[in-house]
Formats: structure tokens, C-alpha cells, sequence
């Protein structure tokens, strides 16, 4: 077991989230997702280590662009069918967001690896 020097942000898509998601292809009956579908699609980020309310908050509204943003590009890659306006208001609408203050490693056997996030290796995470 490896301890982190991170602290963790789990993020979760909303019902309206998931009204955007139904919204960009029209479906008939039961084939529109539901916030059930998706609760299980939650995106964990590693953040510097916060020990208080206030700071995690000042965190994560410099950051929330950048979140929304990659939580919108899972979904769908072409921006012009994003909503028009990306502000806090929608982040708050759209995701759900929960704080852990440790990250510990249990995989005893492989290192961590680092890599650049790019639209690939996302496309690569939605074909598995």
C-alpha cells in the first residue's frame, strides 16, 4: 500500500447531466439513459492535498472549467453541441462532486504511471 501525496475529487454526473446526454441523440421508450446508467460513471481526479472546506472550494471553482469540460468531452467530442454557456452555475448543475482527503494506492505490484490526458486515450476508456 502507497500513500499519496494527493487528495481526491470524485465527480458525478446530475439528472440534468443526464438530460443533455438523452438530449443529443433523441431515443423512443425506454433507451434514454437514466441518472442509474450513469451514477456508476464517476471520474475520480487526483488534487493537491486539501485540509479544509474553504480551500477545496477555492479549488475546484479555479479548476471547474477544466472539469466540465473533460466530464462534456466523455460524452460527446464535438463542442458545438455543448451547452452554449459553460459558468459555475452549469458545473453545479451538471456534477456532483465529493472529496476524499486521502489517496492510497493498493496495487502493490504495478507502478504508477503518468500520462497526458488527451481525447484518445478517453475514447480508448469509453470502447472497454
Amino acid at each position: 500500500m502507497k500513500l499519496l501525496n494527493r487528495s481526491a475529487l470524485s465527480v458525478r454526473p446530475t439528472r440534468h447531466f443526464v438530460e443533455w446526454i438523452n438530449a443529443l441523440e433523441p431515443t423512443v421508450g425506454d433507451d434514454d439513459l437514466t441518472l442509474g446508467d450513469v451514477e456508476r460513471e464517476s471520474t475520480v481526479y487526483l488534487i493537491p492535498e486539501m485540509d479544509t472546506p474553504e480551500a477545496l472550494e477555492a479549488f475546484v471553482r479555479e479548476r471547474y472549467l477544466e472539469i466540465l469540460e473533460t466530464e462534456l468531452r466523455a460524452w460527446e467530442e464535438d463542442e458545438r453541441q455543448w451547452p452554449e454557456t459553460l459558468d459555475w452555475a452549469l458545473f453545479q448543475r451538471f456534477l456532483q462532486f465529493e472529496h476524499s482527503y486521502l489517496a492510497i494506492d493498493l496495487d502493490d505490484e504495478a507502478a504508477l504511471e503518468i500520462s497526458e490526458v488527451d481525447d484518445s486515450l478517453l475514447m480508448d476508456v469509453d470502447q472497454d
